[in-house]
C-alpha cells in the first residue's frame, strides 16, 4: 500500500507539533472514514495490549481507528487478511518478526508475500526476550535451567505464541545450542503474558 504511506507518516509524526486547525486540514484527504487496525492474534495477548492504546493515540490525528482481532496460524491469517485487503490505507496490521519474516521463509505455501504485499509504516515497540520458569523449578540462571532440563529429559516443556513464531524459533535455537533436543514445545493460540519467551519487535504494516 504505497500510496497512503507518506500521508500516514506525515500525519502521525507531525501530530504533536501541529496546532489542531492545521492537523484537521491535513486530515481532509486521508483518512475520510474509519481505519481498521488488525491484530493477528486473539484478544488479551501482548500484541492486543499494544494495539488498543496505539489506536487511542492515533485517533486525534487519524480519526476513528478500531482494533480487529484476526487470530490463527501463529499470526499468519490476520496478516494475510491485511495483505490481500484493498490497498487504500484503511486496513493496517500490527505485527512482528514472525509475520514479516518467518512466515514467508518457513511455509511451503505462504499466504502472502511480505515484500510485495505489505508496506512498512513505523516501528511501534521494541521489546526483549526472556526465559522465565515456575518458582518450583530449581533454576535461577540459564545454565541451571539447562542442567535441569538435561537431568529431566522429556519432562520439561516451553510455551510459545504458535508454531513458526519468533519465540518458538528462539526456543528451538536454545535447544540446539544447549544440547537439549527433547525440550518439548507447546504452541499456544496467541501471545500471552505467561509465555516463557517474551516478544520480538512489533512493527506496523499496511
Amino acid at each position: 500500500m504505497k500510496l497512503p504511506r507518506r500521508q500516514f507518516l506525515r500525519l502521525a509524526t507531525g501530530a504533536a507539533a501541529l496546532p489542531a486547525v492545521s492537523r484537521f486540514a491535513r486530515a481532509q484527504t486521508y483518512p475520510t472514514r474509519p481505519i481498521r487496525l488488525v491484530v493477528p492474534f486473539p484478544p488479551g495477548g501482548v500484541v492486543d495490549f499494544i494495539a488498543r492504546p496505539l489506536a487511542q493515540g492515533l485517533k486525534p490525528v487519524l480519526g476513528s481507528v478500531f482494533v480487529e482481532n484476526v487470530g490463527g496460524g501463529g499470526g499468519s491469517l490476520g496478516s494475510a487478511a491485511v495483505a490481500h485487503a484493498r490497498p487504500d490505507g484503511y486496513t493496517i496490521l500490527l505485527a512482528g518478526t514472525s509475520q514479516y519474516v518467518t512466515d514467508a521463509l518457513l511455509k511451503r505455501q505462504p499466504q502472502y508475500d511480505p515484500i510485495k504485499d505489505l508496506e512498512p509504516i513505523a516501528n511501534v515497540v521494541v521489546s526483549t526476550y526472556a526465559i522465565v520458569v515456575h518458582p518450583a523449578v530449581p533454576a535461577h540462571t540459564l545454565m541451571e535451567f539447562v542442567d535441569y532440563a538435561k537431568a529431566n529429559r522429556g519432562k520439561v516443556s516451553y510455551g510459545s505464541a504458535g508454531t513458526g513464531t519468533a519465540n518458538h524459533l528462539t526456543g528451538e535455537m536454545l535447544k540446539l545450542q544447549a544440547g537439549v533436543p527433547d525440550l518439548i514445545h507447546v504452541p499456544y493460540r496467541a501471545p500471552v503474558q505467561r509465555s516463557p519467551t517474551s516478544w520480538a519487535d512489533k512493527f506496523l504494516w499496511s
